[in-house]
C-alpha cells in the first residue's frame, strides 16, 4: 500500500529481458537500508517487488500482466521514475491510499498555466473513466492528484510548481502516457452496488438511493 506522495526521482540504469518480462536496475537517493528482498516499492505508480539492492540502487521484476498494463513497456534506460516505498502504519497518510495497481495508461493531452499552478488535461479509458468525480482522487504516474474537472474520458488536474519540480510529471509533455489508478474506494462502491456474484436476480442492499440517502453522494 501506498500514499501517492512521491519520495524520490529516481533512474533507470539498465534493463534486461527475463522471458516475458523485464528486469530494472534503477539508481535512487532513497535510503535503503532498512529494505528487504521481497518488499514493494512503487515505480511510476506500479508496486513492484525488491529483487536485489545496493546502497544507491535497486532492481525489480516487470511480469507481463504489468507490462501489458502500464508504461513500463516504453521505459528506456536513463529515463527518469516516481519513486515511492511501501508505507508503513505509523506513516503518515498524506495522500490517499493507493495500492499500486495500475488500472491502464492515459495520455496528457493538454497543459495550460493556472496562476502559478499548471492545469493537466488528460484522456483515460472507458475503464477508467467510469471512476472519476469532481474533487475525488486519482493516481497518474504513482502522484496522488485531486480530479478539478471531469468530462467522459477526460479529467484535468491543477498541479502546484513543487509538485512539478519534485516528480516527473514536469517533465512530461502534450502526447506522453501515463499510468493510471482510479480511488479504490469507488472500485468497491461500484462492485456493492451490482448484483452480488452467483445471486442472479437478487439486486444487492447497497443502492444509489441508499448511498444518497447516507450523504455518500448527492441526491
Amino acid at each position: 500500500m501506498f500514499t501517492g506522495i512521491i519520495q524520490d526521482i529516481g533512474k533507470i540504469d539498465k534493463i534486461d529481458r527475463k522471458g516475458q518480462g523485464l528486469e530494472l536496475r534503477i539508481s535512487t537517493r532513497l535510503d535503503l537500508s532498512g529494505t528487504r528482498l521481497g518488499d514493494s516499492i512503487a515505480v511510476d505508480g506500479a508496486c513492484l517487488t525488491v529483487i536485489h539492492k545496493a546502497p544507491s540502487a535497486f532492481s525489480v521484476e516487470v511480469g507481463k500482466e504489468t507490462l501489458e498494463r502500464t508504461t513500463l513497456s516504453l521505459t528506456r534506460e536513463g529515463q527518469a521514475v516516481n519513486l515511492e516505498m511501501a508505507l508503513k502504519m505509523s506513516d503518515s497518510l498524506s495522500g490517499h491510499f493507493v495500492t499500486g495497481h495500475v488500472d491502464g495508461i492515459g495520455k496528457i493531452i493538454g497543459i495550460l498555466p493556472e496562476g502559478s499552478s499548471l492545469r493537466y488535461r488528460f484522456r483515460a479509458s472507458g475503464g477508467i473513466a467510469r471512476y472519476l468525480i469532481e474533487k475525488g482522487s486519482i493516481t497518474v504516474d504513482g502522484i496522488s492528484l485531486t480530479v478539478a474537472e471531469c468530462q467522459g474520458p477526460e479529467f484535468s488536474v491543477s498541479v502546484l510548481p513543487y509538485t512539478a519540480h519534485q516528480t516527473t510529471l514536469g517533465q512530461k509533455g502534450v502526447g506522453d502516457p501515463v499510468n493510471l489508478e482510479a480511488d479504490m474506494i469507488a472500485k468497491y462502491v461500484e462492485k456493492f452496488v451490482q448484483r452480488e456474484e452467483g445471486e442472479k436476480g437478487k439486486e444487492s442492499r447497497v443502492s444509489l438511493s441508499f448511498l444518497a440517502d447516507h450523504g455518500y453522494i448527492k441526491k
